[in-house]
């Protein structure tokens, strides 16, 4: 394998999970309302919670946007240079937004305690497949439309993407591979949400607390 290919390969796995790993939701959870959003509501870093403790707000409106930007800046340009180097962009994004989503479960900055991942999700797949990201888009809000479960919609939006891959077709088989980690990542941290749906006591998405 070539040397330049994996030394690629080091170099975006380590930017993507270190930043992948910053987290705004602890960062200003903070900084602005004096606590710490791991002790608040359900303990996850992440946006649902943040909102739900905090209300939909411009604080909350930034931790959402911030999930999905740590992830979508080092996906881009990673799709940038696999493309230029190797003539593989799709495989550079995927498999740098899953760093970036493994960096944002398990930060080293907070003890390897972090969130769902699922908006760093988000960032990546624009940059992996256009027509992917469009239909786990729709999927994702027609459940939540329905079922107004966010888990919900996270984890049957994240399943979609690597089964329209599938059928879209992806530029290698490792694309797929790493687009079905990724959605199982999602799912698998959303195992909690699955028990309390399975036995109904889920809360429902509003955009109050």
């Amino acid at each position: 394998m070539d040397i330049n290919f994996i030394f690629m390969c080091l170099i975006f796995a380590s930017a993507a999970y270190l930043i992948g790993g910053i987290n705004c939701a602890i960062v200003l959870s903070k900084a602005v309302y004096g606590k710490d959003i791991r002790e608040q509501g359900s303990g996850n870093p992440g946006f649902t919670n943040f909102k739900r403790v905090y209300g939909m707000n411009a604080v909350s409106l930034f931790v959402m946007v911030s999930d999905i930007i740590k992830a979508a800046v080092p996906v881009f340009i990673a799709y940038l240079v696999f493309g230029a180097m190797f003539g593989m962009p799709q495989f550079g994004a995927a498999f740098t937004g899953l760093f970036a989503m493994i960096g944002h479960c398990l930060p080293i900055w907070y003890g390897f305690k972090g969130g769902k991942a699922f908006l760093c999700g988000f960032g990546t797949i624009w940059f992996v497949d256009w027509r992917m990201a469009l239909l786990a888009v729709g999927v994702f809000f027609i459940v939540l439309g329905l079922t107004r479960y966010m888990s919900a919609a996270s984890c049957l939006s994240s399943f979609s993407c690597p089964l329209a891959l599938a059928f879209i077709g992806a530029e290698s088989a490792y694309v797929l591979v790493i687009s079905a980690i990724s959605a199982l990542i999602v799912i698998v941290r959303h195992k909690e949400n699955i028990k309390r749906l399975a036995h109904g006591t889920e809360s429902k998405f509003t955009l109050g607390k």
